[in-house]
């Protein structure tokens, strides 16, 4: 029989099942509504135009007022700029009345020219304004603009409309925009988040785009999530060669992207339109491009690259003391620890509960755990509860930090009951909240912060105030607390806030856009509505986090955040939110994180074995049954949960418990996809230097390293990490095979570095994939640098390293490189600096025979203090035949250097599409080498 306290778990989820069921039966009209094409109005003239400081500024007029939307705005102002050689502005905004933009202090960047002069200047006869890259164009009557790339003359954004085409030319309404572009059929998109991409990474015709911030589950597909990123990579093949660019607009407001194939349409329900441009030409340069403007990504520390536990229902320090003591006896690495708000005292922030987490007893704990290197995070959420006896509440009372309405603190609902929510765009909330971090931390010494709920989310909708005699917030059995709105609210729909002339396809149903959120009519500091501001609050709570964090010891923080916006990553990690444990959800996630790293924000993950079980079913007893995320799932999750940038194992209380340790086999599978990731960690940690440096995505889609190879553009069900490791896994029930792209050159497997494949023109290969194991392969031309692993990251990175270098299979000439970051990684910088850092280039060349390993230091001293070396290096694909002659380490003779063991061992080919067969490539290792990680080496030999 179930118990009456499941029974309430179960009741809750078949109330938020039937809640989602209720909002898609509105979905078929909504969408239909959404995708109808309509034009409005004739569009604008440019009146005037002349050139201040390298710009250009301009005058529109709009041709024919209409009112559809609101009335046209009559005169606006262009501003258009070559801001860098591969980076263009186009700035359009109300030439009369400042309007709301992202807040420049928010996002930094530079402010346009804002003065125009009265008289109408004579329209440029040439309509070019040319750059380094770029080139824009532009037509008078009625205005539009088209930006070229100066190389071949390709149109990246074309913005003129005709009697053929499914929208008309700019519209420009106070709360309506719509501005289009023509695009040719072959162009592959990818961006426009947050949401689920049930058709994979690639955007796909008539799919919804809508940006909005919204606290629904990532298992609703195709909807607006939590995160806005208006930009998109455009990636197009010309003669087999491949040119990327990328554009965002910069505006914080709702807003919907229609993508019919050959045509993009952004309606816009407020803000100005604020476009970059981005030249490429590599998926890389656009991303490197992209995070210049907005914000290079955070470094983060390097135990954050090891494996994280969470749940929510750790519900006290004993669940957690026995959940690390059974990982340890599985022998599966863990680096963190999580606790949902089971820590708190009635779900309000900055408290502990003083029965299930004293502090002295979960002190204790952390002086266990932090003595072997191990991490504790803890969840907060933005509502603060509306308590007098509640310290936290008292001073942000005092220190008037709240978002307003009618003058007064916004009250809204979540866990704690009634809240209030901080306006983190009002300077005094920012210490006021970096105190109360402060003050916490002196409390409980966490590691890092989860900041949750941050769309901003809310039971409730509309104004609100306490209900006189209702219990708020209403328990389930068991005492947990659930999400349905316990005060008295009506509804606001007065203003043109809450209810815009134009409806964005919000949840996929036109939903209102106050629909379980803060009201669009409320006001943040400086008379901000929350109409215009709503998408940055998870971006602004993250600046706010990342400063006190920063503040408290001076060490580099780690803070993952639901919400997202342009410019997060500069702050925090992301993970893609409350999914599901069903193999649908799996194969999601894949997508979801790849999108991350494009909209700059590599440190991101899923929530591994899926956040709620996959269904719940009544069965023919009428007896309510749970289905748990069935072993298979699990064992298949963590092989690739193993390879996401941010790991981590999360699931929610109604879910049945999923720890990697439960199950035999998932424990075996855990061990050894953890175990490589442990290995692992000197090249995830490098590529997280080199996200800060230049943002590149830690995980990639195969495009970023094969954009020429159009089989690809498409491909969401295998991913990258850096150039060169490729993961495969399989993902679907059943499967013990897997059918993996393998682009042209020779990939060699992780696992078993004897096995390679050579894919001549780039081909699938149908690799096994029995239940405990996933194909993991490195690409030729790199070396990747390894250590010996670990169960927990601090012990791992102290072990020897080694090096693999992988040639071309048989290559008489070749060459390979890859590079190594060392740092403490406890300092807020990351940087190149002498006894603080050491950075090392890794080279290798194979030329008449002769093999050559080198590397290039920089900053040695600190690798040097650390006593790291390098114990292996093994090189792969080198054309086989006779024993190794000459072999000199730093020029003296192997013969002088003790300990040093060569092994050969014959390649074996799993796929050749070479001509010619009886080839015989062999891989050489050498062990015992003690080479100081801190000092250039040379390692020669010649082939027999």
């Amino acid at each position: 029989m179930i118990t009456s306290q499941k029974k309430a778990m179960v009741s809750l989820y078949l109330f938020s099942l039937v809640l989602i069921t209720c909002l898609l039966c509105f979905v078929e009209q909504a969408y239909s509504s959404y995708l109808k094409p309509t034009k409005i109005g004739l569009g604008y003239t440019l009146l005037s135009l002349e050139e201040v400081d390298g710009a250009l500024l301009g005058l529109l007029q709009v041709k024919h007022n209409n009112y559809i939307y609101g009335p046209d705005i009559p005169l606006l102002r262009l501003f258009i700029k070559h801001e860098s050689e591969n980076r263009l502005r186009v700035h359009i905004t109300d030439a009369k009345k400042q309007r709301w933009e992202v807040p420049y202090d928010l996002l930094p960047r530079e402010q346009p020219v804002q003065i125009v002069s009265n008289k109408k200047n004579p329209i440029r006869s040439v309509a070019e304004y040319s750059g380094s890259e770029l080139v824009l164009t532009y037509t008078c009557d009625p205005f539009s603009f088209a930006v070229k790339r100066k190389s071949n003359g390709d149109t990246l954004f074309n913005s003129s409309s005709d009697e053929t085409d499914p929208f008309g030319p700019l519209v420009f309404k106070d709360q309506y925009l719509e501005i289009s572009t023509k695009l040719p059929k072959d162009a592959s998109l990818y961006g426009l988040g947050e949401n689920s991409q049930a058709h994979g990474i690639k955007l796909h015709p008539n799919d919804p785009y809508t940006l909005y911030s919204s606290d629904i589950s990532a298992v609703n597909v195709n909807a607006d999530l939590y995160g806005a990123h208006p930009v998109y990579m455009d990636l197009r093949n010309k003669g087999g060669k491949a040119y990327a660019h990328g554009v965002v607009l910069l505006n914080s407001n709702g807003m919907d992207v229609l993508y019919r194939g050959t045509s993009l349409t952004y309606k816009v329900i407020g803000g100005v339109l604020d476009f970059y441009f981005f030249a490429g030409p590599s998926p890389l340069n656009v991303v490197d491009q992209y995070t210049s403007l907005i914000g290079r990504p955070a470094p983060m520390p390097y135990w954050s690259f090891g494996f994280h536990q969470c749940r929510w229902g750790y519900h006290n320090v004993s669940v957690l003391e026995y959940v690390v003591e059974n990982y340890q006896k599985a022998k599966i690495p863990l680096d963190v620890i999580w606790t949902d708000d089971d820590h708190m005292d009635g779900h309000k922030d900055f408290t502990l509960n003083p029965v299930n987490f004293p502090r002295p007893k979960l002190l204790e704990f952390l002086d266990k755990i932090h003595s072997i290197g191990m991490k504790y995070v803890v969840i907060v959420d933005p509502g603060i509860a509306v308590n007098t006896s509640y310290g936290v509440y008292q001073r942000g009372m005092a220190n008037d930090v709240f978002i307003k309405y009618e003058g007064q603190p916004y009250m809204g609902q979540v866990w704690p009951g009634a809240v209030y929510f901080p306006d983190f765009l009002n300077p005094k909330t920012v210490s006021w909240w970096g105190d109360e971090i402060r003050r916490f931390h002196e409390l409980v010494p966490v590691d890092g912060l989860w900041i949750d709920m941050n769309e901003v989310s809310n039971f409730c909708t509309g104004k609100c105030k306490v209900s006189v005699g209702r219990v708020c917030p209403i328990p389930i059995v068991g005492g947990r607390p659930n999400p349905t709105c316990c005060l008295d609210c009506t509804n606001v729909t007065a203003t043109r806030w809450d209810d815009p002339p134009y409806k964005i396809n919000a949840r996929r149903v036109e939903a209102p856009i106050g629909l379980k959120t803060v009201a669009t009519s409320a006001v943040h500091y400086n008379g901000v509505k929350e109409y215009d501001a709503h998408s940055l609050y998870g971006f602004s709570q993250a600046i706010a986090t990342h400063k006190a964090l920063q503040g408290l010891q001076g060490k580099r923080p780690f803070i993952l955040s639901r919400s997202t916006f342009v410019g997060s990553g500069k702050y925090a990690a992301h993970w893609t939110g409350d999914n599901k444990g069903t193999w649908e959800d799996l194969r999601y996630t894949i997508s979801s994180i790849l999108n991350f790293g494009i909209f700059g924000i590599p440190m991101v993950g899923s929530d591994i074995c899926g956040f709620y079980p996959k269904s719940l079913e009544i069965d023919g007893t009428k007896n309510l049954t749970l289905l748990v995320n069935t072993e298979e799932l699990c064992n298949r999750w963590i092989q690739v949960g193993a390879f996401y940038p941010f790991s981590r194992d999360h699931s929610s209380y109604i879910s049945p418990r999923q720890e990697l340790y439960l199950w035999d086999s998932v424990a075996k599978s855990a061990r050894n996809a953890l175990g490589m990731r442990y290995k692992l960690l000197p090249y995830l940690y490098t590529l997280n230097y080199e996200a800060h440096v230049s943002g590149a995505p830690i995980a990639r889609p195969l495009f970023f390293s094969f954009p020429s190879y159009t089989e690809c553009y498409g491909l969401s069900t295998q991913f990258l990490l850096g150039s060169s490791v490729m993961i495969s896994p399989v993902l679907e029930q059943g499967n013990t095979q897997v059918r993996a792209l393998f682009p042209p050159g020779t990939w060699y497997s992780l696992f078993d570095l004897t096995y390679s494949i050579v894919s001549k023109e780039g081909t699938y290969v149908t690799l096994d994939a029995p239940l405990n194991v996933v194909n993991v392969h490195l690409y030729q031309n790199a070396i990747i640098p390894m250590q010996q692993g670990g169960m927990v990251s601090k012990d791992a990175r102290m072990t020897p390293f080694s090096l693999i270098v992988t040639f071309p299979a048989g290559a008489n000439d070749g060459e390979a490189q890859g590079n190594l970051f060392l740092d403490d990684d406890e300092l807020p910088e990351m940087k190149i600096a002498n006894g603080y850092s050491t950075y090392i280039d890794f080279h290798a060349s194979v030329r008449e025979k002769t093999v050559k390993v080198w590397s290039q230091v920089q900053g040695g001293k600190y690798a040097l203090d650390k006593g790291w070396i390098i114990d292996k290096i093994s090189v792969l694909g080198l054309n086989g035949g006779g024993a190794l002659h000459t072999v000199m380490i730093d020029e003296e003779p192997l013969t002088s250097v003790s300990n040093v063991k060569v092994y050969t061992t014959e390649q074996r080919y799993l796929y050749d599409q070479r001509d010619g067969k009886n080839k015989r490539e062999i891989m050489v290792e050498l062990k015992g080498l003690n080479i100081p990680v801190g000092k250039n080496f040379s390692l020669t030999w010649k082939m027999g």
